[in-house]
């Protein structure tokens, strides 16, 4: 009995995650032409494949269990007060971001901005991130966001060796010199990605640093790791006549108070906006940013929102330059990127929003002020504090560390202990003047000493003239407008209306799937029980992340069969990498270091050739036959070609094309007789949970996108996590961290910054698979595979599906061809922006075939939502029938259709209003309006404007 014939047992979660019915069976398996669910999932994957055992999980708990239990592990982690700094800091989310956006669908749930006529409010939202990010930095533009900040670091690095003079270049300079003041977990990064693709890195003193000829870049940090803030004036002029190109690592609050570093003339400024108003949640997830000058903009990593136009010719907004730069580089991009922090950084910009500058002033001088009572009260006291300039951080030397500590600890207060004599305390936003005599007090137990002395607000300057900011920032009216919580809730809102997310209706991405992302896993975000861990705190701080986290692992190797699992890298791109460099540390540590040949299939997503490239391999292309398989002849062909040198082989599966490839065991067989490894991309996991596993099909790694299969929400283009799983061979080499040991024992060096990396959002994935349990993972997974077939029958006869197995069925997602519409005039793009009208998101558009679009309903949607779908697609055709390619005034070329239009006095279509706006019956009951008109692509990338840019200078655009 299946769990959908319970569909009244209220405890089920499956039953309120899973939108069919049992009701809604029997009249989908007539549509589909099957008897049952077990004959239309034998028909669709191959019987060699098939698990012949349920997965060995528990059986699901109910949504009140779940929260019961969730509780019980918060209640096992111990919430110190943590000034242990290191690019982390307490920060305090002002509630109105928090209940408005944290916590709210309408944000959380929406995709990445592809469609951006349905996503002006998230852009906008970015664009005052990317505004705010410029401003403080004093660069002339940022991306929406990057991972954390060592991976920004590590694409600063990159990206200044691929933007080489071409003399560097001739004389083949590959030095890259390190501040000692680096973050530890930045330097581990810049290790882990640098020695793949053949740059050295130099750690020193950047006081006694030579400006060598034989360098091409440098990075700094500010303030440095312990404290100290350098001015760096000098290093970055010397280095700049010397042809080296300096990025900075700054910290966000203290830009509001020091130099901004762009008025040093250095090349890209990179950080983290956790500082903002984002949770610790034991490291992530939290925004990145990465700023640089407009030389560097066809080379900047990730995303860039533009200012553009729409048809009418008035202001709209959309991502620029970098969407999705992998899928037409490939090989030849110079990062796997395709990714941002946007839930994160949308947050951060309302941080920024809501305070404004004179708020973030406030805040940052409260810091600074209350770091200089800290000082000269311990220092009077007899404790030496070393660094001469600060802004937050201090450093003490210490007679008995040990002995502090145990204070400390037993005060519930984490410091940064650096040595057996020195250690450093980081201040934040939340420190108050309880804590401030709290900490005082272990301070002076911890010698003995006694003091009658006040605490006094010191009027001694600290940061030196040629340190203190003078330039203006955030001057942009939309920073100074909304500082009560009622104008910013109002303003929240105003963008969240412009936003089409899950909370309208179904968005049936391929290769994305956008599933329920159920309250329960999202409720424990907002404890500060989970929110406000440190990463490097004591693992005894941690029981309740570090029970939550083993288990989590647990289960997906139970998932995928595999031996260990590395929740560190956070997104599918760096789960690609981490997968890769996983297989290289195997090769070398077997002597095989030669083994550099990375298989691709033509048919991959773009990130897989960039992840290769960057893990130091050379790609090598292998072709799909006219079914849209791997062809087998050719991939034999090249195996042998390559057999001494290959490394690995890198695979979809279910293919990209949606399809249950046959040979797929054959093919992980061959690749293993000739010496190499089998990576398989994970982002279509969700065809395989329960019924089959990467184990099973013979790979020996995979990552899996816990934001797509595991049900994290995709935010608006993230947070996302790609952990990896791997087999027993493997599991030696998963990655470490250098503060928090964590990986195998020859673990590679870090992946990302944290060292569980984006901790906080794996409680979603958890609760997930502890709230299906095994019967109803399963389950989950034949009613994604059930929706697509639907999907794909009903409209049989109206579009034609490119590709299917060998008994014609889909697995979760299908292609449909679109391209012998141009003989109507028609493109892709119209049918896209036209689905708008229709009250849905477009499927994915032109990937992995041009002129196609990719349709994934997931399983979470219902009969009546697929059947609106499906019903729009048919509409649509018809019209595409209406339409001439002579009389290109039709309803889908004009499509999306605003409301502006519809109101207007003029109309001067050949089609009513009626057909316009409400194509369909259903559309009126709930009628969402595209914001803008269509948006100029071309218009945008010749006039980048990514900052909040007054209309005036747009209009000269």
């Amino acid at each position: 009995m299946h769990f959908i014939e319970l569909k009244m047992n209220t405890d089920v979660f499956a039953s309120r995650h899973i939108g069919i019915t049992q009701k809604d069976l029997n009249p989908m398996f007539e549509t589909i032409g099957v008897d049952n669910m077990e004959q239309l999932i034998q028909e669709t994957i191959p019987d060699d494949i098939r698990l012949k055992e349920p997965l060995n999980l528990p059986q699901g708990i109910s949504e009140h269990e779940f929260l019961t239990h969730v509780q019980e592990l918060a209640d096992k982690n111990k919430v110190f007060k943590s000034y242990i700094g290191l690019g982390y800091h307490e920060s305090l989310t002002p509630s109105v971001i928090k209940r408005n956006i944290l916590e709210n669908p309408g944000w959380y749930t929406a995709y990445t901005p592809y469609q951006a006529e349905i996503a002006q409010g998230r852009l906008e939202a970015l664009l005052n991130f990317q505004t705010m990010v410029s401003d403080l930095t004093g660069m002339e533009l940022a991306n929406a966001s990057l991972l954390d900040e060592s991976t920004a670091a590590a694409e600063a690095m990159t990206m200044l060796f691929d933007v080489r003079s071409r003399q560097q270049k001739k004389e083949g300079v590959v030095k890259f010199f390190v501040s000692e003041e680096i973050l530890p977990q930045t330097l581990s990064l810049l290790q882990t990605r640098s020695n793949p693709i053949g740059i050295e890195l130099v750690v020193g003193n950047h006081e006694t640093f030579d400006h060598g000829s034989d360098f091409y870049g440098a990075i700094l940090q500010y303030p440095g790791k312990h404290g100290q803030v350098d001015d760096y004036a000098e290093f970055v002029q010397k280095a700049k006549a010397n042809d080296i190109k300096v990025a900075v690592a700054a910290d966000i609050l203290s830009l509001v108070m020091l130099t901004a570093p762009g008025e040093w003339g250095v090349d890209v400024v990179v950080g983290t906006t956790q500082r903002f108003g984002i949770p610790l949640g034991y490291g992530g997830p939290h925004a990145g940013f990465f700023a640089t000058k407009e030389d560097y903009k066809r080379s900047i990593p990730g995303r860039i929102i533009g200012v553009t136009k729409d048809t009418d010719g008035n202001p709209g907004l959309r991502m620029a330059l970098q969407t999705r730069e992998q899928h037409i580089k490939r090989d030849k991009a110079t990062s796997n990127i395709c990714t941002a922090q946007v839930l994160l950084a949308v947050m951060a910009g309302m941080y920024a929003v809501y305070h404004g500058p004179e708020g973030l002033k406030y805040i940052a001088n409260k810091v600074h002020d209350r770091s200089k009572i800290l000082s000269d009260f311990l220092s009077e006291v007899g404790f030496e504090q070393l660094n001469k300039v600060y802004f937050d951080t201090l450093k003490f030397r210490v007679r008995d560390v040990k002995k502090l500590r145990e204070i400390t600890e037993a005060s519930g207060i984490n410091l940064n202990y650096i040595d057996e004599e020195t250690v450093s305390v980081s201040i934040n936003e939340a420190f108050s003047k309880d804590d401030l005599k709290h900490l005082v007090d272990c301070f002076m137990k911890s010698q003995d000493v006694k003091s009658d002395k006040t605490f006094e607000t010191s009027t001694t300057q600290i940061l030196p003239e040629s340190l203190q900011r003078k330039t203006p920032f955030l001057e942009h009216e939309v920073f100074n407008s909304y500082h009560s919580e009622t104008e910013l809730m109002r303003y929240i809102k105003k963008l969240e209306r412009k936003d089409l997310a899950l909370n309208h209706s179904m968005i049936s991405l391929g290769s994305c799937t956008m599933k329920l992302n159920a309250a329960s896993e999202m409720l424990p975000l907002s404890s500060a029980k989970w929110g406000n861990i440190h990463p490097f705190v004591p693992l005894d701080q941690a029981q309740g992340y570090q029970a939550m986290l083993k288990e989590l692992e647990s289960q997906l190797n139970v998932i995928t069969g595999f031996a260990g699992t590395s929740l560190q890298p956070n997104s599918g791109a760096q789960g690609e990498y981490a997968g890769l460099m996983t297989i290289k540390a195997y090769h070398e540590s077997r002597g095989e270091n030669h083994r550099n040949i990375c298989i691709i299939p033509a048919s991959a997503h773009g990130t897989n050739p960039a992840s290769a490239v960057m893990a130091g391999m050379k790609v090598v292309v292998t072709k799909t036959d006219e079914h849209g398989n791997i062809d087998v002849t050719d991939l034999e062909e090249k195996v042998q070609l390559h057999s001494d040198n290959l490394a690995a082989l890198m695979v979809t599966y279910p293919s990209t094309h949606g399809v249950f490839e046959s040979s797929i065991k054959q093919i992980t067989q061959l690749i293993h007789e000739n010496g190499g490894q089998v990576y398989m991309d994970g982002a279509n996991m969700n065809a395989q949970v329960g019924l089959t596993n990467p184990a099973t099909i013979g790979a020996d790694v995979c990552h899996l996108n816990l934001h797509k299969t595991f049900a994290i929400p995709h935010g608006g283009g993230g947070p996302g996590v790609g952990p990896i799983c791997v087999a027993e061979q493997l599991k030696p080499f998963l990655p470490t961290n250098p503060v928090v040991a964590t990986g195998g024992d020859q673990a590679i060096t870090a992946i990302s910054a944290a060292p569980w990396g984006s901790a906080l959002a794996c409680l979603i994935s958890y609760g997930y698979i502890k709230m299906l349990g095994t019967e109803g993972l399963t389950e989950a997974t034949k009613i994604a595979i059930l929706n697509a077939n639907y999907i794909k029958d009903r409209l049989k006869g109206k579009f034609d599906v490119l590709y299917t197995g060998e008994r014609g069925r889909a697995a979760h997602e299908m292609i449909i061809d679109c391209r012998p519409f141009k003989a109507h005039g028609i493109e892709v793009t119209d049918i896209a922006k036209r689905l708008m009208d229709y009250g849905f998101h477009a499927p994915t558009v032109s990937f992995p075939v041009a002129g196609t679009i990719m349709i994934e309903p997931t399983e979470s949607e219902s009969l009546a939502e697929l059947n609106r779908f499906c019903g729009a697609m048919i509409s649509i055709r018809e019209e595409i029938d209406e339409a001439s390619a002579n009389e290109p005034n039709n309803v889908l070329k004009n499509a999306p259709h605003t409301l502006a239009m519809i109101t207007s006095d003029d109309w001067e279509y050949p089609y009513s209003r009626q057909k316009a706006a409400f194509p369909l019956p259903y559309v009126a009951e709930n009628k969402f309006w595209p914001s803008i008109r269509r948006t100029d692509e071309a218009f945008g990338d010749r006039n980048l404007i990514c900052t909040c840019t007054p209309i005036e200078a747009y209009a000269e655009a």
